[in-house]
């Protein structure tokens, strides 16, 4: 036998004569009918094999000396900007320091109108820690006796000192040193919150009079109903704390994180909000945001209250087939609410937002099937159908052609 004659033995494939095919009208349809069904499931694997697929696996967070990034835009349709303060904390209580943060605070009117320009908020602002650590050690060697009393600050005059050259304003009985210059409401706070003091008499400070920044000035801004959206971002370290919005001024003393309402009761601020967005890290494909665009309203006969959001943060790494690996974080969040009244004790007006951070990371992975995957996908398709068609014609061409023949000679085959 020769070569040529041997390799055609491994022929799997065996050919028929043409004579002996039969072509039928029903042969016709189902033959139609696989071709239709073939394109219908190749366009269909070749799309599932053009799209990507998210896979996701939990993992143990093992990072370590990273930033926590926090975007945020909340609006207070009824606490004007002068007012509203921001300030970052970490699980003890005590002020995140050197936080990297880029804040703005835009007023806006009774009907949400944006007035005037926003301006850049600074976290901390409240003290200047050389201030602090010259108080503090004043204070510590006092034997143990408590700061005097504010004195009695002396009516201002009907001009504006701040204005005079080599203007050295007092600072009313707070000052460190024999001297020491006040120039501006914000020097007169800072020294009355290192000694502890309630700054009470801002209508009768001159350097609060000249700058606008009195009692009576805020009363009638809380009157006008004027309000505030602050939105930007802080990193802080990324450790269990809490950021929070709220009105007055902040200061840290006997280690007790305290407000200066400047003698507001807390029933005079309306702590409605809307949290336009609310994420913690950049965002990528499929994020949900759960505070984004929620609003908590209350009546003007609620009084003032205070908001806290408690949010687990679970650290989540984003890889696309870009290779641009994201960093981010997604969260969960319960709330409470409870009112703040000087009949129900102690507490805080504003919004609170505690957060905490998960030991567990989640990984979502682009990933798009495999060309030999797609090909696998194919073959079987083609062999399937080809297969379960070819058996169907033939079960219907044997079974007409038994009926024909029962038909013919009048007896079953």
């Amino acid at each position: 036998m020769s070569f040529l004659a041997q390799l055609k033995s491994f022929d799997a494939y065996p050919k028929l004569n043409e004579d002996f095919r039969v072509k039928t009208f029903g042969g016709a349809i189902i033959s139609l009918t696989a071709i239709v069904l073939i394109l219908l499931l190749f366009f269909s694997e070749l799309s599932l094999y053009l799209s990507v697929e998210t896979v996701d696996h939990l993992v143990v967070d093992v990072s370590r000396g990273e930033k926590l990034r926090i975007n945020f835009d909340i609006t207070f349709p009824h606490i004007p900007c002068s007012l509203l303060s921001l300030d970052a904390m970490d699980v003890a209580g005590a002020h995140q320091l050197d936080v990297d943060h880029h804040i703005i605070k835009r007023p806006l009117d009774k009907f949400g109108n944006v007035i005037g320009q926003g301006e850049k908020h600074e976290l901390g602002h409240t003290l200047k820690e050389e201030d602090v650590k010259e108080y503090a050690a004043k204070l510590n060697n006092s034997d143990g006796a408590p700061p005097p009393p504010p004195p009695e600050p002396v009516t201002p005059p009907k001009f504006d000192p701040t204005k005079v050259p080599g203007y050295c304003g007092p600072c009313y009985g707070a000052e460190l040193r024999p001297g020491q210059c006040c120039n501006t409401c914000d020097d007169v706070r800072d020294a009355y919150r290192a000694r502890g003091w309630a700054l009470a008499a801002l209508n009768t400070m001159e350097q609060c009079v000249a700058s606008g920044q009195t009692q009576d000035a805020m009363q009638s801004e809380l009157e006008r109903g004027d309000g505030c959206q602050m939105f930007g971002h802080l990193e802080v370290n990324r450790v269990a704390g809490n950021f929070h919005l709220s009105p007055g001024k902040s200061f840290q003393h006997a280690n007790m994180h305290i407000h200066d309402l400047a003698s507001f009761p807390a029933s005079a601020f309306n702590v409605s909000h809307r949290i336009g967005h609310l994420s913690f890290g950049e965002p990528f494909p499929g994020i949900v945001n759960p505070l984004d665009e929620q609003e908590r309203m209350l009546g003007l006969e609620d009084g003032g209250g205070m908001y806290s959001y408690y949010i687990k943060v679970v650290p989540t790494t984003y890889d696309p087939l870009s290779g641009n690996l994201v960093k981010t974080n997604q969260f969960s969040v319960t709330e409470h609410f409870r009112t703040v009244s000087a009949r129900e004790g102690q507490g805080l007006p504003g919004v609170f937002f505690f957060y905490e951070l998960s030991p567990i990371m989640v990984r979502f992975t682009e990933a798009r099937k495999s060309l030999l995957h797609f090909l696998t996908q194919l073959c079987a398709i083609l062999g399937g159908v080809f297969t379960i068609f070819g058996l169907l014609d033939r079960m219907l061409y044997s079974s007409f052609r038994r009926l024909k023949l029962k038909h013919g000679q009048g007896k079953l085959i």
